[in-house]
């Protein structure tokens, strides 16, 4: 497990319960139940080892929400599998195994825990029963899915992943299949930078809160060669953490190209936090909010305009000390 850091986020689905299922080989007294704990410090993560055969471990998980009713479900390659069949619950699925027998099929013969389990078995034995097995419960997979079912469920897909590719798969069941940039694991740096964005728009949602909304446009995050500007990731990850912020691009007719563009670089430079976060409109006038970042921002904007690049706000250290003297209002 790397864990370089851990940045904590004390407000953070304070007083609630987070179930993590893990993946295969794996335990409840995996590292990533630590590293959730340690970043949310005011919920309780709780996490249990499932059992090998997946009619029982589909079972075990049932019968472990029904009793611990958590707020949140995280479940991360095979659990993300288990976690996608506890419907009713608000759910985040880290690169899912949803075709679990086809991710197993090199795995036959002897294998090892890679953490403890309360058992105090160390080594199983990857059959082609098993593997079967897996296979028949993945046909389990999206029945139990409803239009409002699909509201509480978010996919995240490391662009890197080496063994697990089903976000075509979930795309064509859940509309919130969101891309990161990174592995297979869910190290300390992938949960920063792009799970813990997710929990917070969960987070928010139950508690009814509605964040100030900050507009940045387009044009205020990248130079003329397309490259981000400097400290914008600084200044867009201190954002995130108090504000909706949102990216705002011009909509030209019928240029496709164009839009394609901004979705592209959103993407491979704010990746998820940024999803379903891109405003393309030719009347900035008509935003609703309380802040909006723009070389040239519109007079009749409502809200508070920082003019970006002017003596004020030359770059985006002045923007990060505009708002942090604000404290999030």
């Amino acid at each position: 497990m790397e864990n370089s850091y851990i940045t904590q986020y004390p407000d953070l689905m304070s007083g609630k319960k987070i179930m993590y299922v893990h993946g295969f080989s794996s335990s409840g007294q995996s590292g990533t139940v630590k590293m959730l704990q340690d970043c949310m410090p005011n919920a309780t993560v709780i996490a249990e080892d499932i059992p090998l055969h997946p009619e029982e471990g589909l079972a075990m998980l049932k019968k472990m929400a029904e009793q611990e009713k958590p707020d949140l479900i995280i479940g991360t390659s095979m659990g993300g599998m288990y976690a996608e069949m506890l419907y009713g619950y608000d759910r985040i699925l880290v690169n899912p195994a949803l075709k679990m027998g086809d991710t197993m099929s090199s795995m036959t013969g002897k294998q090892t825990f890679q953490n403890p389990r309360k058992d105090g078995v160390q080594d199983f034995i990857v059959t082609k029963g098993l593997i079967k097995e897996y296979k028949d419960i993945t046909g389990l997979c999206f029945e139990g899915i409803n239009t409002e079912e699909q509201k509480h469920v978010y996919g995240l897909f490391g662009d890197a992943d080496p063994l697990v590719h089903t976000f075509d798969l979930f795309r064509e069941h859940y509309p919130y299949a969101i891309k990161f940039h990174g592995g297979h694991r869910l190290i300390d740096k992938v949960v920063h930078h792009y799970l813990i964005p997710v929990i917070r728009w969960i987070d928010d949602r139950q508690n009814g809160k509605e964040r100030p909304i900050v507009y940045i446009s387009y044009d205020a995050l990248h130079d003329s060669y397309g490259k981000p500007v400097s400290s914008m990731h600084k200044a867009y990850e201190m954002l995130i953490q108090n504000y909706q912020v949102y990216i705002v691009a011009p909509a030209p007719t019928n240029n496709h190209e164009y839009i394609n563009l901004v979705m592209t670089w959103v993407e491979e430079n704010l990746s998820s936090p940024a999803f379903n976060h891109i405003v393309f409109t030719n009347q900035k006038n008509l935003l609703y909010g309380d802040y909006i970042i723009d070389p040239l921002p519109d007079e009749n904007f409502m809200g508070t305009a920082i003019e970006f690049g002017n003596d004020e706000f030359k770059t985006w250290e002045e923007v990060i000390t505009f708002f942090e003297r604000l404290g999030g209002q």
